[in-house]
């Protein structure tokens, strides 16, 4: 009986799915340093110990999703919730929060230094979908037609985004939309394969937070632009552009895109361009409908 008992607890533990919050870098492992009860005093030695931690629980056929643990959240959320923050179990029920809300990427055997970027780049996306969230809420009602401008804006992003996917040649695409927002230019990537059927695969998270931040550049007349690289077996590399002008997208021609492209965004410094790439005006988007928000 005591043998089927540890078998069955056995089989449990491995259904148990956990999350373990990660300290990704020097400057968030320093300041969890101050609590008597986080005993570690190295962040490499302490990243090594989460990597055993993580191959052991794949051995044991438990599925374990990293969650970014960031200090300064922690302190405040232990405000917040009257918690001891030096405490462990406190930092226990936070990363059971951070696992709900939290940006988090599963651990598939891959090692740390593979993971961490992956992890920093849910975390900052996430961030990004916030803010472009915030942004469009903010927005209110328009005083004319009573019409909620935020998401007038974002269903018109999604047909634009729509129209692009639909226009592409098939292949692998890569979008890249920034928009010159204050106080910092928000940047959004997705990532869309095409197969030969047609049908278009993209991440949903990827692809709202695309459509949010292109929604902010459309409702507040923001200088943006957004550029697509499109990859097929046995064909160059294409690249198109378009900027954002009223409710819509204009084409960039070829030598735009090969501006833009080749023009360091943060210093304005030239980049070489890549062989084996072409520089193209985008396909027509087609025939537009009027905007329902083109009076504001």
């Amino acid at each position: 009986m005591a043998h089927t008992d540890l078998t069955s607890r056995r089989v449990l533990r491995r259904e148990i799915a956990g999350t373990i919050g990660l300290l990704t870098d020097e400057h968030d492992f320093g300041a969890m340093r101050r609590y008597r009860s986080f005993t570690f005093d190295d962040h490499t030695a302490y990243l090594r110990h989460v990597e055993a931690v993580l191959r052991t629980r794949a051995l044991q056929g438990s599925h374990t999703t990293i969650a970014l643990f960031d200090p300064e959240e922690y302190a405040d959320y232990c405000a917040r919730t009257g918690l001891d923050p030096d405490h462990h179990t406190s930092r226990t029920r936070f990363t059971a929060e951070l696992a709900a809300t939290g940006p988090t990427v599963p651990y598939e055997g891959q090692p740390l230094t593979d993971l961490l970027p992956t992890l920093v780049d849910e975390a900052v996306r996430q961030a990004t979908w916030e803010y472009a969230s915030t942004l469009l809420a903010r927005l209110g009602t328009c005083a004319t037609c009573g019409q909620d401008l935020g998401r007038a804006a974002f269903t018109r992003a999604s047909h634009l985004l729509t129209r692009v996917l639909d226009t592409a040649p098939p292949g692998e695409h890569h979008l890249v939309c920034s928009v010159s927002a204050t106080p910092e230019t928000l940047v959004s990537v997705l990532h869309a394969d095409e197969d030969t059927d047609g049908t278009t695969h993209l991440d949903e998270a990827e692809a709202l937070e695309f459509t949010s931040v292109l929604a902010v550049g459309l409702a507040t007349h923001t200088p943006g632009g957004l550029v697509m690289r499109t990859s097929a077996p046995g064909t160059p590399d294409r690249v198109y552009g378009w900027r954002l002008r009223g409710h819509g997208l204009a084409p960039l021609t070829a030598g735009e895109v090969f501006d833009a492209y080749c023009t360091d965004a943060a210093s304005g410094d030239l980049i070489a361009p890549e062989p084996g790439v072409d520089y193209c005006e985008p396909p027509d988007l087609g025939a537009d409908e009027p905007d329902p928000g083109h009076h504001h």
